[in-house]
């Protein structure tokens, strides 16, 4: 911009700036890019990616958002496709594969639609009717789940690891998931609430998968103190104790001047009484095991080994919790206050040998409000991958319990909702209904992605799912084992509503989101010296801020 010939500069030197149809064009391609990367790992016979980051760590895995955490993503339309997975994950703990396919294809359908000249607001009012009656679709396909109905929990819990890694041993991990669950799961006001942190996953090396098994109590990744404790305490007294059993140090720099012999002797020998009293004042109580947040002492642990009682130090906070909701104890703060009706229960408290590595059982606990789960496989990578995969199922069998609703995998309730908003389009009119049209081609990729996966022909399947739904099979999605159209209840290939919902909700957003941004301003990372004298960190206008841009 001149005037006078002299230039007016606005933005800094070296500002990238992208506008209009370019800006759009640009940032539905990063997006698509990022969904096309996660594309191939939805679905039962989806694959896996494997991800090596600048430390040379390797990770493998098919859950989208893991994949994209590891990722390096620099483009800042990429980056929102990321915060989608991220989302997805925090809400339901599945589905994150799913919601970022379905938001590639939105703008992917968007972008056709902008090159027939339609405005973003036009297609984004659109999206958001059309996510509407996707939503209020799937409330009508969904079916009720009762809280004690087992059988249908381990199959969402199935569905959720048909995808993963351990489907060859699915059956095993989903009654474990199963039986977690519900074991933690508490009625407050007529509705139940289920805390996963009250599930502990304690991982370890060696056996197979098959070996991993839940424990009704807690696993302390730590060994006891002393070897003269016993390996074994049966109906376990468990005092759960956030304070040292040690000599307390003066907290300012004092210093204890000792004149003669005598006097260091009766300095050592109070030291040792005030240790003995706190290990009788654990006697006391009637406590046979210890759990200690903090340090023990050498000469105490010698005293609670004398008085035959099972020790360990510093235990996590966390873990001291689970302890607590699983033994019915208390974690008292002072040594002092110590009392029996602060102990927890256990049937049997034990060190057992993994490998190199000991660690403590806390078993056999009556009615535990928290659970542990031990996870064993072959390799560090395997036992990594099934504690993603616990972690989904997990998520979705709560969701199950807490919403007590299901509908039909298989791509069934993306083919009812592609159908219904193609009924519905005409209904609105206007260019809104290009719009919704185009959602409804854009939600079929869930179905499309997972025949072209299965290595099916995705036209063939999609002209078969249509002809099933338009008979009435509602519930009919692709049985991508068989290579053919099936019923998804009866196949029992069931999601908890909550996934599909969040998916639509989190996608069509995001998708709007994006579609609204016609202008990308991108300074340089810093460009050189953060500013220059009295300027604000970035030169002119502070915008260094946004750095890292510029390369996309």
């Amino acid at each position: 911009m001149m005037t006078g010939q002299q230039p007016i500069i606005i933005l800094r030197e070296g500002t990238k700036r992208e506008k209009g149809k370019g800006a759009q064009a640009n940032n539905i391609m990063a997006a698509r890019a990022i969904s096309d990367a996660v594309k191939s790992t939805l679905g039962p016979k989806g694959m896996d990616k494997m991800l090596v980051n600048s430390m040379g760590d390797v990770v493998i895995t098919n859950d989208g958002a893991t994949i994209l955490k590891e990722i390096d993503v620099e483009h800042p339309a990429a980056k929102m496709i990321v915060e989608v997975a991220k989302a997805q994950d925090e809400a339901c703990g599945d589905g994150t594969t799913t919601a970022v396919i379905l938001t590639g294809e939105l703008l992917k359908t968007a972008g056709e639609l902008l090159e027939q000249n339609i405005h973003p607001t036009v297609i984004c009012a659109g999206y958001k009717l059309a996510s509407e009656k996707a939503i209020e679709v799937l409330n009508k396909l969904a079916i009720p789940i009762k809280t004690n109905d087992k059988p249908t929990l381990r199959n969402i819990a199935m569905t959720s690891m048909a995808s993963k890694g351990a489907s060859s041993s699915k059956e095993i991990l989903a009654d474990v998931v199963v039986e977690s669950v519900t074991s933690i799961a508490e009625k407050i006001d007529n509705e139940t609430v289920v805390d996963l942190d009250n599930i502990q996953i304690q991982k370890k090396q060696g056996g197979s998968i098959q070996d991993t098994s839940i424990i009704q109590g807690i696993i302390l990744d730590k060994e006891r103190v002393h070897d003269g404790m016993p390996k074994q305490v049966k109906n376990a007294k468990i005092a759960l104790v956030n304070d040292a059993l040690e000599v307390k140090k003066t907290e300012v720099d004092a210093k204890i001047e000792i004149r003669d012999p005598t006097q260091l002797q009766a300095f050592l020998d109070e030291e040792e009484t005030m240790l003995k009293k706190m290990v009788d004042k654990v006697k006391k109580s009637g406590a046979n095991v210890l759990v200690c947040q903090k340090g023990i002492d050498d000469l105490a642990q010698h005293y609670l080994a004398k008085e035959g009682i099972y020790a360990v130090r510093r235990a996590k906070k966390s873990d001291m919790e689970k302890l607590g909701k699983a033994t019915g104890g208390s974690i008292v703060a002072n040594l002092e206050s110590l009392s029996p009706k602060d102990l927890g229960n256990a049937g049997i408290v034990e060190e057992k040998k993994f490998g190199d590595d000991k660690m403590t059982f806390v078993t056999d606990c009556k009615n535990p409000k928290a659970v542990s789960i031990l996870i064993r496989g072959g390799t560090e990578h395997v036992i990594d991958e099934l504690e993603r995969a616990l972690h989904d199922a997990l998520s979705v069998v709560k969701l199950a319990l807490e919403d007590g609703k299901m509908t039909a995998g298989g791509g069934s309730a993306a083919t009812a909702i592609s159908m219904a908003l193609r009924d519905y389009a005409p209904s609105i009119g206007g260019r809104e209904q290009m719009a919704i049209e185009a959602f409804a081609n854009a939600i079929e990729v869930i179905p499309k992605t997972l025949s072209e996966n299965a290595g099916l022909d995705p036209i063939d399947m999609m002209l078969e799912i249509r002809q099933a739904h338009k008979k009435g099979n509602k519930y009919a999605g692709i049985d991508v084992m068989n290579g053919k159209v099936a019923d998804m209840m009866k196949n029992n290939v069931i999601e908890p509503l909550r996934v599909s919902v969040q998916e639509i909700r989190a996608a069509s957003e995001a998708a709007t989101m994006i579609l609204r941004i016609d202008d990308v301003i991108a300074s340089r990372g810093g460009g050189g010296p953060p500013g220059g004298p009295g300027m604000p960190p970035g030169g002119p206008g502070g915008m260094g801020g946004m750095g890292g841009m510029e390369d996309y």
